[in-house]
């Protein structure tokens, strides 16, 4: 299975240039991968103008979020449809950022369901803002996952990636970001808890991929020690010489 590559600009860069050259300059690397499936969340302004421009096979795109109604008065918000319109085949849901402002597991299974429904494949983030040591971040995670998978059946489940993004780690340097062993235990805890809520055939089919401070200087050992199937970058997808390695490295996993 090619890894997953999804870049999160998040709300960068600053205008629709800045984004076509940033979008060029990645585009030409993902162009010559074999074993990467490189996906690009850009601003919601800029998904249209990018993805309309774009004409080959090797990136896909994805929204940033997408709103729960197909349609109505909701403004300000995206709808799925909306975001398919446009060229997104996947959308990230419950970005910590998204949960910060109030967003709950009600509402991310929601998101879930709508996007499923219009077979755009969900991003599922998941994350503890800190660790205990008495293991209560991990009940924490479960009830993220079930929240958000919450009557989604097992045959569409398959289509779901789960990627875990531990707030504490995020704009942490490579040596303070989370470490390859403990990914990997976190891993085999996500399969656990689908295994419980469908069965383990099930739950080894669906994507993991980690995010929180990726960057080329730790991306390999991740991938290698952490047994995941690609990242969520934020900060380094803004950076065309270090996404591009990031995807090298993919790559070569």
């Amino acid at each position: 299975m090619k890894k997953l590559v999804v870049a999160n600009w998040k709300m960068n860069p600053a205008s629709v240039e800045e984004a076509n050259e940033l979008f060029e300059g990645i585009k030409k690397k993902a162009s010559t991968l074999k074993n990467v499936e490189t996906v690009i969340a850009p601003p919601s302004m800029f998904l249209g103008e990018i993805t309309c421009a774009y004409s080959g096979n090797k990136v896909s795109f994805a929204s940033q979020d997408v709103f729960w109604e197909e349609k109505g008065s909701h403004t300000g918000e995206v709808s799925a449809t909306q975001a398919k319109s446009v060229g997104a085949t996947y959308s990230l849901v419950g970005h910590s950022e998204r949960r910060a402002l109030g967003e709950t597991d009600i509402e991310v299974n929601e998101k879930i369901h709508i996007l499923i429904k219009e077979r755009i494949t969900p991003i599922l983030c998941i994350g503890e803002v800190k660790r205990d040591e008495h293991g209560d971040y991990l009940n924490f995670l479960k009830k993220e996952i079930e929240g958000g998978l919450d009557g989604v059946s097992a045959n569409d489940v398959k289509r779901v990636v789960i990627a875990y993004e531990p707030i504490w780690a995020i704009g942490k340097s490579d040596k303070d970001a989370m470490k390859p062993d403990d990914m990997h235990e976190m891993k085999i805890f996500i399969q656990k808890v689908l295994s419980e809520m469908y069965e383990r055939s099930i739950a080894t089919r669906v994507r993991i991929i980690y995010g929180g401070s990726v960057e080329p200087e730790n991306a390999g050992a991740i991938l290698s020690g952490g047994e995941v199937d690609g990242f969520l970058v934020g900060h380094a997808s803004l950076v065309v010489e270090e996404f591009n390695e990031i995807l090298r490295i993919a790559n070569e996993a």
